[in-house]
């Protein structure tokens, strides 16, 4: 499998999705995962090629039912917890296919 691609989406592209992107990145190099993380806009973040998306829940519903790959609403991007879990219930999901 080619390295995952995750997209953290917020309003701009340029705030909360780079906080987002940072958070995610240390949980992935917590439990030694490759993977390329980039920042979106919701949008335009339906045209970028990536694995999944990870967006704020407040947005989710802008994109819910047109992507088609994995969305994952987070409903607090300070909690590091509701990440780590996130991203690894997502990291699981993918290694069970």
């Amino acid at each position: 499998m080619d390295k995952i691609k995750i997209q953290t989406v917020c309003g701009f592209g340029c705030g909360s999705s780079l906080f987002l992107r940072m958070k995610i990145e240390e949980v992935l190099k917590e439990n030694n995962i490759k993977a390329d993380v980039f920042c979106g806009d919701v949008g335009t973040c339906l045209s970028q090629p990536c694995d999944a998306i990870f967006i704020s829940k407040d947005l989710y519903s802008r994109i819910e039912g047109r992507a088609k790959v994995t969305v994952v609403p987070i409903e607090n991007f300070m909690d590091k917890n509701e990440v780590a879990t996130k991203t690894m219930d997502f990291f699981n999901g993918i290694n069970k296919e």
